[in-house]
Order: structure tokens, then C-alpha cells, then sequence
């Protein structure tokens, strides 16, 4: 009995260990698009499902002897595959540098190539051993039931995901963490080969009767039951993912809040599976209905509302619906003899919310449309459900949750329609891909001196253009001349010589109006869709055409394409390099630690000056951003920059240089805010520790 408690337990935690971890190692190189998370977990999701048709295909097809030969050769095969890359590889799971995309084209095909390369046979391992050792449990324990180790399995999962960012992040690197995670899977094979030699020794069930006793006649649940085992996972599953890339898309892609929500969906299995009593489906009918009309306030008011209050928002709407999916999956628990084929049901459905999200809404949408409609999903479900069971109920209770439901699903159509407004009726163009959904809109119509083209990414503005001939080439949003960026352009000791400035991020490509004959401008930009409307794509946007100076696009995540570079021609000597991915809320942290700052100083001229823009809604960078000035000996001066209500919008810079000469000059240095005196305190962040959740404001 302890044994397959301990087994189960340990096999969940290693497997929701993995995800944080890996996912965090190869963010970097994709840009830390927030959609490596949601491509990750579809991967987890798909082999879980192999792990579980694997399960249930030993289940039902293998004898108890058989069912320990394959499943102790699987164990022995992967402990091989993690020796073989330890000779490989810095720790058996992290790829090295020879996986990393050299292009961006195919990010969804490379994701899942590097972690089937990195993880694949461990995690289909680990993935099987819970429905597996529960029907091996039934086998031994015909008098038990094994349903309630599948809440133990999701309590491993858990605590798994918990301990990541409280304990594991904090106190190790990351092949720190990788190697710690290969002991622990050295003595879950352990076990598991154990539990093979035991199954090999067992003798074959003489009959059923004991299990009839218990858990009723087997008859196999109607095609409905079947159907839901399929869609009430699908939604929940659509849900987790929609809710992460909604809070992730934001706020930041950091294992903190990809944890969030996957607990949230974790803690609703483990209480409906675990008893009955933890569901009551006319409270969360109730509940649903009040979900319902904070999700309108949440999407409505966005950024407004704060961090805290989004997540508290999006979380609890989560819960509310996962708990109806996985409360109503669990009343249509089937006779054990169907355990390992409810198991894969389940995971089947989680695989096709995982697809519909990850892969087939970027193809079909060109907004983040996925949460309203998954909210719309789950009021459908219940719908139907509560009418399915109407007779049981009694028909004037039936006919208030009908009525209730009927209001959350009218209400979450509005949703959807307050959702879609943006980029179907607002925006003159809209486009979607795995780096994000982009917005052109036209801003100040009425004002023919004023009207603008504006690019945006979520909540998140990227600049603007006027229309009118005469401004056009006015620099604007966090761009303007009296901006950091714009002091440090004006007055940067070389005119009259021509200057060669660099820019990690393109945008709309603003900063190419400060450009004068004979300057070089190189653009390092990962979003191809970026690259089109900046160099002319529906003609909204002219700052490169424009540009005086000589301008060129390197497409591509900016810091490999420097490391290429480099390799391949030497120091590009910028007089300037301008760091502008981060106004976005989602920071990739990659850029921001000390091996990327040490390659942008071999970038630049002895006397050259960093400048990096840190405007952000939810974090504060200035800590990170001084400690790797520290440590390289820079001279850091912060500027920041209020909004003007015509062309400035509230910008944060902050200017790194050796050239002490620079900052001195009157007409920065009267701009220049002294350091704070308590900043939070942190270590540096290098390419194996960082921690966002530090520098939350």
C-alpha cells in the first residue's frame, strides 16, 4: 500500500518538477515569447497522453509478468538515455547550445524537436506511471479504490509546482536543478522497477467477483458519459492555457505565473477526485454566473486594475471553472475495470484543448480570443449537463440553474464580443503569430494634424506615427527628443562623424528619425510580423523608409544574432546600443544577464553607451539593471520622462557607460535621478539564475 503511494507521488512530482525547469532553460531561445509556455505544455499534455494509452494498452492487453518485462525495459531505457546525455551535456536534461533554432521560422516544430531531444522517454515514463501503478494497485488491492491516488498523484504535482519558484528557483541554477531532478528520477526508477518485479511475481485475478462486491457490475458508460470524458477535459485544459497566455502576455513569462494557474487546475482535480463533497454543482453554478461578470470587469479594464487584482480575478474564474469540469469528469468515474481507458479519455481531451489553443487558435484568430470562448465552452458543458440530469433534480430547480446558466452564457457572448471589438471593428489591421497579436489603429481621427497610426501588442503600445506629411517624421511615444534615448542620440560626443547605433527591438522603428547621412542603424527584431509593418506593409509606418541614414533589419532573437555576429565578423563597434524589448510587460530575461552584457560591451566602442528601456507596468528592472552595471564597472544613470498628452508617452531609460564625460554634459545630467537608496537587494542574473517574482512592484 505505501509502496504504490510513495511511487505515484514521487512520479508526479518529478514530472510537474520538469515542466518549470525546462521551460524556463529553453525560453531564452525563442525570444522569451510567452507562447514557449503554452507550446511546452501542449508537449507535456501530448506525452502524457502517450503515457497514458501506453498505461492502459499494458493494462489491458499484457499479462501481470509481461506488463513488468515492458514496463522495467522502459525504466532501464530511459536511465540509459539520461547517462548518455550527462556525457553530452552540463545536466542529462539541458540540451546545449548546438539545439538552439538558427532561425525563427518554424518555433512550434522546434520546441517540440528540442524537448523531445531533452526529455521525451523520462517524461513518457514518468507520464505512465500513475494510471499504471493505480490499475496494478486494483490488481493487488481488489478490495480498494484506487481513485484516490490519483488525488495523491495530483498532490505530488502540486507540491511540485509550489516548492519551483518558493524553494528550487531561488536557491539553485538551473543545472543546478536538473541534476538534483536526475537523482530523484534515479530513485523513481528504482522503485518502479521493484513494482515491475513484484507484478512479474503476481498471479493473474482468479475472478471479478471481489470487485463487483465494491464498485457494482462493469458496464461500460453511455456514448454521452464517453463524449464528456473527452470534452469537460478539453475545456478545463483550454482554460489553463488560455488564463496563463492572458496573465503571461502582460505581465511576464516567469515560472511564477505559469505555476499560478496550473496549480489552480491541479488543486480542482485533487479536490473533486479526492470526495464528492468538494463539489456541489449548484454553488459553482452560482459561482460561475459571478466568474462570469468578472471576467467582463477583468478584460474590460485590463492594466487598470492592477496586478494583484488581475490575477486574483483571473485565478478565481479559473477555479470556479475547472472545478465544474473536473467535478462533473469525476461523478463519470467508471468501474475500475475501465480505469486505464477513463485515464486516456481524459488525457486525450487535455491534448485537444492543448491544440485548439496553442496551435489552432494563432491559425484561426487574430486576437487573444481563446479565454471568453473557453468561458463560453464551459457554460455550454454545464448546460447541457444539468438538462441531461434535469429528471433527477426536480424541474423547478432545474429550471432556476438553467435560468442562471443561461445568464452566464449570455453574458460571457458579451465577453467575447467586448473581446473581439479591438481588433475586428477598431483596428485597421490585425495580425497573430507565435510572438503575439499586433493592432494598427488610428488614433486622433477627428484632428487631421493629430491623426495617427499606432501599433499595439495586447495592452501594450509600441509607438506611433502621424499621418500628416509635416509630422511624420517627429519622434514619438517613449522616443521623444527629451526621453532618455533622446538625450542620449542628441548629445552623444561623435558628430560631426558619422555614428553606428544598434537596437534590439524594432517596433515601429521611431528611433530611425534621429538617424542623420552617413549613420548606420541595425534593428535586431524576433517578430517577422513586426518587420513587415515597420518597413512598409500597409503603408501605415515610413520611419525606416525615411531614415536619412543607412538602416538594416537583422531578423531574428537579438542576442543570438549578436553571438553570431561577433563569431562570424567581429565587434560591430556601436556608438551606441539601444535595448528596447523590454516596454513590453513580458520580459525576456535572457537579455538582461551578465553573459548578454558582456557581449553588448564587446559590441561597443571603448567610450560607447548602453541605453535600455525599462518602462514596465508590473517590474522594476532598475535593481537588475544597476547590479550588472556594478559588476561591470559602468557608470548608470536613470531618466525618466512624464507624459506630455501630445507626442510623449511616460517612458524609463537608463544609460550604462565607461564614458563618465557623457552623463556629465549639462543636458543630461540635469535629467539624471540619483539612485535609490532601497532597492530591493538581489543577486546578479546570469544565464543560469534569475528571478522576476524579485522585482515585482
Amino acid at each position: 500500500m505505501y509502496y504504490f503511494a510513495l511511487a505515484i507521488f514521487l512520479s508526479a512530482f518529478l514530472l510537474f518538477q520538469t515542466q518549470p525547469l525546462i521551460g524556463k532553460y529553453i525560453l531564452p531561445w525563442f525570444g522569451g515569447a510567452p507562447a514557449v509556455w503554452s507550446t511546452a505544455l501542449l508537449f507535456f499534455q501530448a506525452m502524457l497522453t502517450a503515457g497514458y494509452a501506453y498505461a492502459n494498452w499494458l493494462h489491458r492487453r499484457l499479462s501481470p509478468r509481461a506488463q513488468g518485462v515492458v514496463h522495467g525495459a522502459v525504466i532501464l531505457v530511459s536511465l540509459a538515455l539520461l547517462a548518455w546525455n550527462a556525457f553530452r551535456w552540463s545536466a542529462p536534461i539541458l540540451p546545449d547550445a548546438a539545439w538552439r533554432p538558427a532561425s525563427v521560422d518554424s518555433p512550434y516544430a522546434d520546441v517540440f524537436t528540442i524537448l523531445s531531444a531533452a526529455i521525451a522517454i523520462p517524461y513518457f515514463a514518468l507520464a505512465s506511471n500513475s494510471p499504471l501503478l493505480q490499475a496494478w494497485f486494483s490488481r493487488a488491492f481488489p478490495n480498494k479504490s484506487p481513485y484516490r491516488l490519483y488525488a495523491l498523484s495530483n498532490a505530488g504535482s502540486l507540491l511540485a509546482l509550489l516548492t519551483y519558484p518558493i524553494l528550487v528557483e531561488p536557491n539553485l541554477a538551473v543545472t543546478q536543478q536538473a541534476r538534483v531532478w536526475t537523482i530523484g528520477y534515479v530513485v523513481f526508477a528504482a522503485l518502479v522497477l521493484y513494482g515491475a518485479y513484484r507484478m512479474m511475481r503476481l498471479s493473474p485475478r482468479q475472478d471479478a467477483a471481489r470487485d463487483e462486491t465494491i464498485f457494482g457490475t462493469p458496464t461500460l458508460p453511455s456514448r454521452s458519459a464517453r463524449g464528456l470524458w473527452l470534452l469537460l477535459p478539453a475545456c478545463a485544459s483550454a482554460l489553463l492555457l488560455a488564463t496563463t497566455a492572458q496573465i503571461t502576455q502582460e505581465v511576464a513569462v516567469i515560472p511564477f505565473l505559469w505555476i499560478l494557474p496550473l496549480a489552480i487546475y491541479l488543486v480542482s482535480f485533487i479536490l473533486t477526485f479526492d470526495s464528492a463533497r468538494w463539489y456541489a454543482r449548484r454553488a459553482f453554478t452560482y459561482a460561475f454566473f459571478l466568474v462570469s461578470a468578472l471576467a467582463t470587469l477583468g478584460l474590460a479594464m485590463g492594466p487598470q486594475l492592477g496586478l494583484w487584482v488581475q490575477l486574483s480575478i483571473y485565478l478565481t474564474m479559473l477555479f470556479v471553472s475547472c472545478m465544474i469540469c473536473h467535478g462533473e469528469l469525476a461523478r463519470l468515474k467508471p468501474h475500475p475495470r475501465y480505469l486505464t481507458t477513463f485515464y486516456l479519455a481524459l488525457s486525450i481531451g487535455g491534448a485537444l484543448g492543448g491544440i485548439a489553443v496553442s496551435l489552432l487558435a494563432p491559425l484561426a484568430f487574430k486576437g487573444y480570443w481563446e479565454l471568453p470562448l473557453g468561458l463560453i465552452a464551459c457554460a455550454g458543458l454545464l448546460l447541457f449537463i444539468t438538462f441531461r440530469e434535469r429528471s433527477a433534480a426536480g424541474s423547478a430547480r432545474t429550471r432556476a440553474d438553467l435560468t442562471v446558466l443561461g445568464g452566464a452564457f449570455v453574458l460571457l457572448c458579451g465577453v467575447f464580443i467586448l473581446d473581439v471589438k479591438p481588433t475586428l471593428w477598431d483596428a485597421v489591421y490585425a495580425t497573430r503569430n507565435f510572438y503575439g497579436a499586433l493592432r494598427v489603429n488610428e488614433i486622433n481621427a477627428a484632428d487631421a494634424s493629430e491623426r495617427a497610426y499606432q501599433l499595439a501588442h495586447g495592452a501594450t503600445l509600441h509607438g506611433f506615427e502621424f499621418i500628416a506629411p509635416a509630422k511624420r517624421a517627429l519622434p514619438t511615444a517613449y522616443y521623444t527628443e527629451q526621453s532618455g534615448i533622446g538625450l542620449a542620440l542628441r548629445y552623444f560626443p561623435t558628430r560631426p562623424a558619422p555614428r553606428r547605433i544598434g537596437v534590439l527591438g524594432l517596433g515601429i522603428g521611431v528611433l530611425a528619425a534621429y538617424a542623420q547621412p552617413g549613420d548606420e542603424l541595425t534593428f535586431y527584431e524576433i517578430n517577422p510580423d513586426v518587420i513587415q509593418l515597420a518597413q512598409g506593409k500597409g503603408a501605415f509606418f515610413h520611419f525606416l523608409s525615411d531614415a536619412r541614414g543607412a538602416v538594416r533589419v537583422v531578423a531574428g532573437d537579438a542576442r543570438l544574432s549578436l553571438e553570431q555576429e561577433l563569431a562570424a565578423h567581429g565587434s560591430k563597434q556601436f556608438d551606441l546600443l539601444v535595448l528596447d524589448t523590454f516596454n513590453s510587460d513580458s520580459v525576456p530575461v535572457h537579455l538582461v544577464t551578465r553573459e548578454a552584457m558582456a557581449l553588448y560591451l564587446q559590441h561597443l566602442k571603448p567610450d560607447g553607451a548602453l541605453a535600455l528601456h525599462i518602462s514596465n507596468n508590473y517590474l522594476d528592472l532598475r535593481p537588475v539593471i544597476y547590479k550588472l552595471a556594478d559588476e561591470f564597472g559602468l557608470h548608470a544613470a536613470f531618466i525618466e520622462t512624464p507624459a506630455d498628452n501630445e507626442r510623449a508617452s511616460l517612458s524609463l531609460w537608463m544609460l550604462l557607460t565607461r564614458n563618465e564625460k557623457f552623463l556629465a554634459q549639462p543636458e543630461i545630467a540635469a535629467r539624471i535621478s540619483p539612485r535609490p537608496a532601497d532597492l530591493k537587494p538581489l543577486n546578479l542574473w546570469t544565464d543560469d539564475y534569475s528571478n522576476l517574482f524579485q522585482i515585482l512592484r
